[in-house]
């Protein structure tokens, strides 16, 4: 039963999830091409009431009351309208061209309350003094043929419905036009809703511009026979799974029943149980294994007691190690030490790789006079280029080394000694510990590669013997300790630093920003010196998310966030505050300097709009602008927070202004409401309606902000 359970689980849970995996695909793809049907919609109809509204104006346009109805007719003639109707002022039809199609005519603003048999735009007769005298409509009939060339324009199924929600005229086979109008009662505004019979119906309209209440459909496009075959093959895997475990049960019952009973006189001290070997399968093989391991295990017993003290002893080395996982120096200190009491070495070294390709000693033992240093007392004098020496070597080939020196063969560039052994460390492979009995295969290339972290070196055995096979075991078993340690810091520190910078553009973040600006402000107090602030809010935003997606609005955040670093200096801090706002700190920068780079931020981002893949074989161009506050300490505000709220409220100033500029925030001396733009390039041209933008000064003053105190997290409403 378990066996069964194993095999027909995953079976089923994957049969379930092809099925939900390809009807949530299917509703995905139909929902989108519902979508594109539904703009096309819109288009045609928008487009067909702008032809309406200009046939209407052409008739209007014609002086001559006389002349109209001639007008009318050529208008009918080049089939810019099916009818044109004028009526004077009491609403009487003075005259109508022939063939009209039939009524009730739907406005094009207008909402329809029942059956709709003309789209029309009316438009008003008046004299030269503005008197009224009458109206000109013009109308195009919604009869079959016109659902007709809506469907076939958006490539979907086309109904047009009348008020109280009957059938007018479709395109959809009579079997499935009852289920397509249920299925439109239940679709609530642009969703997307499903019929029985394996179809997708989206309503659209009437809204303004699309007068017509019409309901789009697709048919599903899943396989017919999904269900059927994945049910097939569920069965069909049952069947055999059932064969198999019957028969499995068969064969390995008795042998593992004496295996069994071997394994529970084990468990009760009895190590001389052996279980008889009847065949040469996997079973008789498992009971061949069991009789040599209690045969070993019985020669390892005096071995295993004698070594049990030093068992506890490495024991609470490990401990310790664990007790300091981010301290690097001190579980690297505890690893050598534990390494040298193992092995009954004289000597030790631990030896990192830095980025220059050199292995720099963190921590020796017993090396003072034996290898040539700067200064003995300090391990980071001991520094040793990769593929030099012995240690070099290891460090290079990833391949452990022992051995011995003797007179005719001294050393070079090594301490002197007469053993060694060295073995190297890496990062832990993301595959996982090697088990044993399995190791990894050499040369084979889907094996990722492990990035060598260092070597661990010991010196001159205790008794003058080399280390043999076991010291290299336990040497390699420190090593990897050694490994995971350095790992354990190096991904602390990297999450660290994952605290502090915004995921998405790699800024910094706002808690960041608050560390900053703190120390920023007490520099610029201890040396004299200013510290500008620009706060920044992409202009519309909301626009771009609802427009082409928030895919979209992530990647102008991407690209926005780049040409900030590209624009700033390497001293200078550019921080996501949240959302759409950004925080650039300019360290000893007075006003003119941060005008000019609001300035070109501002030319930056107007300049080049944002290409964003995804919407065709070309790359959208998103246009993009910028809204920029400035705030300069100890000018516009007495303290850190209080120059970050400076700066908010200039950006709140150059958003009223009409956006896409900058604004500078009023000092805190003197008169608020007098404040006077940093004069800038004079090349610059303020622009016709008087507001400041990035290129440009504004003649006009700087827009009025205060300062609020205390510290608040970031609002992020102002982008709407």
């Amino acid at each position: 039963m378990a066996f069964l359970v194993v095999v027909l689980g995953p079976v089923l849970l994957g049969a379930f999830f092809v099925g939900a995996t390809l009807s949530a695909v299917d509703r995905s793809r139909a929902t989108e091409r519902l979508g594109l049907a539904a703009a096309g919609v819109r288009t045609s109809v928008d487009a067909l009431c702008q032809q309406l509204r200009a046939a209407a104006d052409a008739v209007a346009l014609v002086a001559d009351p006389v002349a109209r109805p001639r007008a009318a007719d050529q208008v009918v003639g080049r089939g810019l309208a099916t009818a044109v109707v004028i009526a004077d002022a009491a609403g009487r039809t003075t005259y109508a061209t022939a063939g009209g199609p039939p009524g009730p005519w739907q406005d094009c603003a207008g909402v329809p309350t029942g059956r709709v048999g003309a789209l029309a735009v009316q438009v008003r007769l008046r004299d030269p003094a503005g008197a009224d005298l009458g109206a000109v409509a013009a109308a195009q009939p919604v009869d079959p043929a016109f659902v007709a060339r809506l469907a076939a324009v958006t490539g979907v199924d086309v109904t047009l419905l009348d008020g109280p929600g009957q059938i007018t005229h479709t395109t959809e086979d009579p079997g499935v036009r009852a289920a397509v109008l249920a299925a439109a009662g239940q679709a609530v505004g642009d969703g997307v809703a499903g019929t029985g019979d394996g179809r997708y119906v989206r309503r659209v309209g009437p809204s303004p511009g699309q007068p017509l209440p019409l309901v789009l459909s697709v048919p599903a496009r899943r396989p017919p026979v999904l269900f059927g075959a994945l049910a097939a093959a569920v069965a069909l895997a049952a069947l055999l799974a059932v064969l198999a475990a019957w028969r499995l049960a068969r064969v390995t019952t008795r042998p593992l029943v004496e295996l069994a009973g071997a394994v529970d006189r084990v468990a009760h001290g009895d190590l001389t149980a052996r279980v008889p070997v009847r065949s040469r399968d996997e079973i008789g093989r498992l009971a061949a294994a069991f009789n040599r391991m209690m045969r070993e295990t019985g020669s390892y017993v005096a071995a295993l007691t004698s070594s049990r003290d030093q068992l506890r002893n490495h024991l609470v080395v490990l401990g310790d190690t664990l007790a300091s996982t981010h301290d690097l120096q001190r579980i690297l200190r505890v690893i050598l030490d534990s390494a040298i009491a193992g092995t009954g070495a004289r000597a030790g070294a631990v030896l990192l790789l830095d980025g220059h390709g050199v292995l720099v000693g963190q921590c020796v033992e017993g090396l003072a006079g034996r290898w040539p240093t700067d200064d003995p007392a300090d391990p980071a004098t001991l520094r040793v280029p990769v593929g030099t020496g012995v240690v070099g070597a290891v460090a290079a080939t990833g391949e452990p080394v022992r051995g011995r020196w003797t007179a005719s063969d001294p050393p070079t560039g090594e301490p002197t000694c007469e053993t060694y052994v060295a073995v190297p460390f890496a990062a832990p492979d993301p595959r996982g510990p090697e088990r044993p009995g399995h190791p990894p295969v050499d040369g084979d290339p889907t094996a990722p590669p492990s990035a060598a972290l260092g070597v661990l070196a010991l010196y001159d055995r205790l008794g003058g013997h080399e280390f043999d096979d076991d010291d290299l075991v336990t040497l390699r078993t420190f090593a990897g300790h050694a490994a995971v340690a350095v790992e354990n810091v190096r991904v602390h520190e990297e999450a660290q630093r994952l605290s502090l910078t915004d995921p998405l553009t790699g800024l910094w973040n706002y808690r960041y920003l608050r560390e900053s600006i703190r120390r920023e402000v007490e520099r610029a107090n201890r040396f004299g010196r200013m510290l500008s602030v620009l706060a920044l809010d992409l202009d519309r935003f909301k626009h771009v998310n609802d427009t082409w997606g928030h895919a979209a609005g992530d990647a102008v955040l991407v690209e926005f966030a780049r040409r900030v670093r590209g624009v700033i200096r390497e001293v200078d801090l550019a921080f996501r505050q949240g959302g759409e706002e950004f925080v650039v700190l300019l360290p000893e920068t007075d006003a003119r300097g941060a005008t000019i780079v609001a300035e070109r931020l501002g030319a930056v981002v107007r300049d080049q709009p944002v290409p964003v893949d995804g919407h065709g074989d070309e790359p959208l161009r998103v246009p993009v602008t910028v809204s920029i506050g400035i705030a300069v300490y100890p000018d516009h505000a007495a303290g850190g927070q209080q120059v970050l709220d400076a700066a908010d409220d200039a950006l709140y100033a150059a958003k009223a202004a009409g956006r896409d500029g900058y604004r500078m925030a009023p000092t805190a001396v003197g008169d608020p409401a007098r404040t006077q733009e940093i004069p800038v390039v004079a090349a610059t041209v303020s622009p016709p309606d008087g507001l400041p933008r990035a290129g440009a000064a504004d003649p006009t003053g700087a827009a009025q902000g205060g300062a609020s105190s205390g510290p608040h997290p970031p609002r992020q409403s102002r982008g709407r």
